[in-house]
């Protein structure tokens, strides 16, 4: 999101430029007690290294974060692309959402590492704006994405009957375009006509072109980042924690289920027991069965339940490691970005810490598809078959037969062929029209 101040200063040219004093004051003071100055050369020249090396390190770094997030959430858009299997509601937020990351990864990361690097500044006045702006819309941009995710989720596994009525096309169409368009009331028009900053700010700009840190109003800090995290953190913790008691209610109806099946097979088995007793005690010699409707699969239809409900709990499991991803890598962001913007002078912090806050948020743009792909089925396996078509067979393999996974997937799917075990106490007295359009791959 938002940029520090001066982060990772340590450059080799700062560097050069702080030790030619010390170096002075080193061969003076070497000179005063009779030993050889050029030792103290030597040992500028190893720091000078040291801090080649620091920035080798940190450079390296912040490449392979930019090019996992830009190759990963592109892997997304394709594979959601190439497979038919994986184009339903859901997941229209989901390549959303990569597309965000991806330009995240592409304009803000970029230019943040270009500035960290150089230790300045480069592309002049307006192209700080452009940064800025771009940093502040595509980073609310992807946690908008998230927030709508968790409500779809929401709806599909708390609400299933509400679901298919509510979460319509139409709909979902109006939510993407509110997750593109609200960000740019936070980032593009107070930035660029000087709202977001102080006076005293926007003066030493003008005079200081080539400078560009990121220095905000009480006002602005307090509704930029309720936009962008405070309110969309509130109700992704309202709607998975929803999610999470509806889960562990029907867990418990479920083993309610078991057991009571459990004591009606014992009870058919003892009676069954008797009645071959009776029979061989009276010497009959034909066979007691049992009417028809005592034959119950219940065993059978219950290990499918239960199959069914670790399915979803996967799922569910899957959701909050996404909720929790996202809280880990934005909450410190935000806590300092509101805490010195309010506090002032007084709570500033290092910047290299400030640094490494930034680089933890954007990071959760590159974890994102590292979790679709670790956690889902549906799309580790469209994964491997678009990196296959890439890199093996260059693209003459078909895409993967996906319907084939349908019976083994941990989705929280709201069809009749997968339905949740949340909605089949709400539906088994309902209409079971398909409804496969509002599935969800997570």
């Amino acid at each position: 999101m938002e940029h520090g101040n001066d982060m990772f200063n340590h450059t080799p040219t700062s560097i050069v430029t702080t030790l030619d004093p010390r170096d002075s004051l080193y061969r003076l003071s070497a000179m005063d007690n009779g030993t050889d100055p050029t030792v103290q050369q030597v040992t500028g020249d190893m720091m000078d290294w040291s801090d080649y090396v620091s920035v080798a390190l940190k450079t390296s770094i912040m490449a392979i974060i930019i090019l996992t997030s830009i190759g990963g959430n592109l892997l997304v858009i394709v594979s959601v692309a190439r497979h038919p299997r994986l184009r339903v509601i859901t997941n229209y937020f989901v390549v959303s959402l990569a597309f965000a990351d991806m330009l995240v990864a592409m304009v803000a990361m970029t230019f943040n590492a270009s500035k960290l690097i150089s230790g300045k500044w480069i592309f002049g006045y307006f192209m700080c704006d452009v940064w800025n702006s771009s940093d502040v819309y595509f980073s609310t941009a992807s946690i908008l994405h998230l927030c709508c995710i968790s409500v779809d989720r929401y709806y599909a596994i708390v609400k299933p009957l509400k679901y298919p009525v509510l979460v319509t096309k139409r709909l979902v169409a109006f939510l993407l375009l509110v997750t593109w368009v609200a960000p740019g009331i936070i980032a593009f028009v107070p930035i660029f006509y000087g709202w977001y900053t102080t006076d005293e700010y926007l003066a030493y700009r003008m005079a200081h072109p080539d400078d560009c840190d990121w220095v905000v109003n009480k006002v602005y800090v307090i509704v930029s980042s309720s936009i962008s995290f405070w309110i969309p953190c509130t109700i992704m913790l309202f709607t998975y924690h929803a999610i999470f008691k509806e889960a562990n209610r029907q867990e418990k109806q479920i083993h309610a289920r078991i057991s009571c099946g459990q004591q009606i097979n014992y009870n058919r088995e003892m009676a069954e027991n008797q009645l071959r007793s009776n029979g061989a005690a009276n010497g009959s010699s034909s066979r007691t069965t049992l009417a028809p409707n005592d034959h119950h699969s219940t065993p059978s239809r219950d290990n499918r339940n239960i199959i069914k409900m670790k399915r979803e709990h996967k799922a569910a499991r899957t959701l909050g490691i996404i909720m929790g991803t996202f809280i880990v890598c934005w909450l410190p962001f935000f806590l300092w970005y509101v805490i010195t913007t309010l506090c002032g002078e007084t709570c500033n912090i290092s910047s290299s810490v400030v640094a490494v806050l930034f680089w933890i948020g954007y990071f959760n743009s590159t974890l994102n598809p590292l979790i679709y792909a670790y956690f889902n089925r549906d799309f580790r396996e469209a994964f491997k078959n678009t990196l296959q078509c890439a890199f093996c067979n260059l693209c003459r393999s078909p895409p993967s037969d996906l319907e084939a996974l349908d019976a083994r997937r941990p989705s929280l799917r709201y069809d009749d062929r997968t339905r949740s075990v949340y909605s089949e106490t709400y539906l088994n007295h309902c209409d079971r029209r398909r409804s496969s359009q509002f599935g969800s791959s997570l």
